[in-house]
């Protein structure tokens, strides 16, 4: 699976697991094959969970370090390197962010109230 069938415009206009007159073979894979089943958007929304669930691991992980539950040489080799190069990626990503304020840090006692330009106090 799966043989397709196309209509006139070229799109799939069925799916067969068996061969059928006028179908062709398309890996099960295949972009158009993960449309037509409406699975590209579902893997999409999967690989960012999963990303998403990496990060929390990363951040588990610094948790149970900082708490002393752990040590980073308690994680194999190749897990304390793919953390050390993710940490200095996200390190570096955040020098080059963009700076809404620009250097100077806003130093402001707590009590004082700062007007801004959105009509609103800080």
């Amino acid at each position: 699976m799966p043989y397709v069938l196309r209509n006139r415009e070229g799109l799939i206009d069925s799916l067969h697991r068996e061969p059928e007159a006028g179908a062709s073979f398309l890996p099960p894979d295949h972009p158009e094959v993960l449309a037509f089943l409406g699975r590209e958007e579902h893997l999409q929304r999967f690989a960012s969970m999963d990303a998403d669930l990496v990060r929390v691991l990363e951040d588990l992980v610094d948790v149970l370090i900082v708490r002393n539950v752990i040590r980073i040489t308690d994680l194999p080799a190749e897990a304390q390197q793919k953390l050390f190069d993710r940490k200095h990626f996200r390190d570096r990503m955040q020098q080059h962010a963009l700076k809404l304020f620009g250097n100077d840090s806003v130093a402001t006692p707590a009590d004082e109230v700062v007007p801004t330009d959105f009509g609103d106090t800080l």
